[in-house]
């Protein structure tokens, strides 16, 4: 028991210093617990033979992560992705098994080495890809997609490997196959999970039998998610037991991972698609909040147990040899990727994500090396090997998310401009951006019988307003050619919507300009914007936040007490004073010095707010006398 908790003390302590010095460093959470578990590992020597074991219960935290993601994927757009789960993912796994499995030909092995190899190493580290992805708000975009329907692929793609390494065996195929059920074990103990100590449902079952069972767990798993959970949840809402929230979705998962390895399919694979199937619950929220620190602890606690399960002595043997195949690995990968990413229609960020993202070996490889050894079909050394430069393949992984950040930044002044359209119309309003924001005021202006030129630089946006039957025009707002075209010498009113702070600010400037007399009405980002809005010469600045917050504010004064004419005459009081505020600070704001270091700005702000109290009390004291 004491070295239990010296271990877990060990472990916990290594993530708790390393991650947040690693996340301050921007290098990210994976790096730092890679980090984390190479000192406490090979460096400092504090964990040892146990770290194998552990990986294996560590490795239950990808499941947890492909449940969560199913959770987010409504079914139909399982369905969209088909063709780039067998397009896009094949092409992947079989080009960069050939491209594998030709260098090691050259080196010297034998075809059926050469492809056990290639097999092994074409597949990526899920893992640390998604962890990544998620982090840094990366799983939403084109790239993101396309990497995700490219691991999935792989995880589906394990089965048929296993089943087919053993019939590159060395020895005759007979003498490994046997009716040991070895195959059935190792698939079971592949997928991110360890094995059931040899437990199935069809082993010794003819193949025919295997599918029925297969089949029928699969239906089991989307019977239960639709029939079964409401009830469930509702029996356990009656208990009125945080605690017992948190077990169902353990057991959910839990489960459904068991089941699947009964059945000889991947625990993840099995635990995505019932995310899928519970997408559409209304418990889906429920469950997102439940597994999201299990499954944080337990990818972290997988990304330490690599780190810490570097066989150190023998990449000191030949350390230059190993880095050297690790970065041939990840450049065969890489150029596979990038010319399957080209022929997807991939193009900018998307596509360095997806060449960079994907090009390390993954945990798979783990499981498919070691199960090619015990069935003789790669020899021990050549294993041993291959697996110190999967896993400083995992270690090169945050390195090259950190390089797509750098393409990224310099790829945004330098991308490619999208031809916007000509504009042949005008009206005396002029809507630049036309996101959340910029339709409702689009929306109300137009409603009203006032014509409106709405510009975008968004073409999904504008298609999406033209099946609506509103018409927009493509091309960026801040271009002076652009917004002559749409009338900006004629206009009455130019309404700027745009996301960009920056821009905004300089389209402003711009109009302000060239139309003295025109009038302006702006979105701002925040407070500080408001004060460059103002320079630039703003007549209407509008908060993003401002105006909803003050009437979630009403809202709350109505249900404390007050009534509703004394709650809108608060509500009323804030405002007038408000943009009094905004006017006053404008003149001591200074956009060179932050506004906590600017002594001047913190006076006069503490002065207002104690304005601003001084009025809602004398409000309130005149409600009262009238009220007696």
């Amino acid at each position: 028991m004491e070295t239990f908790l010296f271990q877990a003390t060990i472990y916990l302590a290594a993530a708790v210093i390393a991650v947040p010095f690693a996340a301050r460093m921007g290098l990210g959470s994976v790096l730092g617990y890679l980090a984390a578990g190479i000192v406490i590992g090979p460096v400092l020597g504090l964990v040892g033979s146990e770290t194998q074991d552990l990986q294996h219960f560590a490795e239950f935290g990808v499941v947890m992560m492909l449940f969560l993601i199913g959770l987010e994927l409504d079914p139909r757009a399982l369905w969209d992705m088909r063709h780039r789960l067998i397009g896009l993912g094949g092409l992947q796994i079989v080009f960069s098994t050939l491209a594998i499995m030709g260098v090691a030909m050259l080196a010297g092995e034998t075809w059926e080495v050469g492809l056990a190899v290639g097999l092994a190493l074409s597949l990526s580290s899920t893992a640390i890809v998604l962890q990544t992805l998620s982090e840094k708000g990366l799983m939403r975009t084109g790239g993101g997609r396309s990497m995700f329907s490219v691991l999935l692929t792989q995880d589906i793609a394990v089965i048929p490997i296993l089943a087919l390494l053993p019939l590159l065996a060395m020895a005759p195929p007979g003498a490994q196959l046997g009716n040991d059920g070895s195959i059935r074990r190792a698939v079971q103990e592949g997928a991110h999970g360890s094995g059931q100590d040899g437990l199935s449902l069809v082993e010794g079952l003819p193949g025919w039998g295997v599918t029925l069972v297969t089949i029928a767990a699969v239906g089991f798993i989307i019977l239960a998610g639709v029939y079964l959970t409401r009830p469930v949840f509702r029996y356990i809402h009656a208990a009125h037991l945080r605690e017992m929230y948190t077990a169902l979705a353990l057991g959910i998962v839990v489960g459904i991972s068991f089941l699947m390895t009964l059945v000889g399919l991947s625990p993840a694979l099995g635990a995505f698609l019932a995310g899928v199937v519970l997408a559409n619950s209304e418990f889906r929220h429920e469950l997102e909040s439940d597994l999201e620190p299990f499954k944080g602890l337990l990818l972290g606690l997988f990304f330490i147990t690599v780190g810490a399960g570097i066989n150190y002595r023998a990449f000191l043997a030949d350390p230059l040899d190993l880095i050297g195949l690790a970065l041939l690995l990840i450049l065969a990968k890489g150029t596979v990727l990038f010319f399957v990413g080209r022929a997807f229609n991939l193009r900018g960020r998307d596509h360095w994500l997806f060449t960079l993202g994907l090009a390390q070996a993954g945990e798979f490889a783990f499981v498919l090396l070691a199960f090619s050894t015990q069935q003789n079909v790669i020899p021990q050394q050549l294993s041993e090997k291959l697996l110190l430069v999967v896993a400083l393949t995992m270690l090169i992984t945050p390195l090259l998310f950190i390089a797509y950040d750098l393409l990224s930044n310099r790829m945004k002044e330098g991308a490619p401009k999208v031809k916007a359209d000509e504009i042949d119309d005008q009206g005396p309003v002029i809507i630049a951006g036309i996101g959340r924001f910029g339709q409702i005021v689009n929306r109300l202006v137009r409603a009203s019988g006032v014509k409106t030129i709405v510009l975008d630089h968004d073409m999904e946006t504008i298609q999406l307003m033209r099946r609506f039957g509103v018409k927009g025009f493509l091309g960026d707002p801040t271009r002076p050619e652009l917004l002559k075209a749409a009338g900006l010498g004629k206009a009455r009113v130019l309404v700027v919507a745009l996301d960009d702070p920056a821009n905004a600010t300089r389209l402003v400037t711009y109009a302000r300009r060239e139309r003295p007399d025109l009038h302006i009405v702006v979105r701002a980002h925040d407070r500080h914007h408001v004060y460059e809005l103002y320079r630039a010469g703003a007549d209407d600045i509008v908060r993003e936040m401002f105006d909803s917050s003050l009437r979630a504010g009403r809202y709350v004064l109505e249900n404390i007490g007050l009534t509703e004419f004394e709650a809108a005459q608060a509500e009323q009081t804030f405002y007038a004073h408000d943009r009094y505020t905004v006017r006053e600070l404008a003149k001591v704001w200074d956009p060179n010095v932050p506004a906590s270091e600017n002594a001047a700005y913190i006076q006069r702000a503490t002065e207002l707010e104690k304005e601003l109290e001084a009025a809602l009390l004398d409000l309130a004291q005149e409600e009262d006398k009238k009220s007696a």
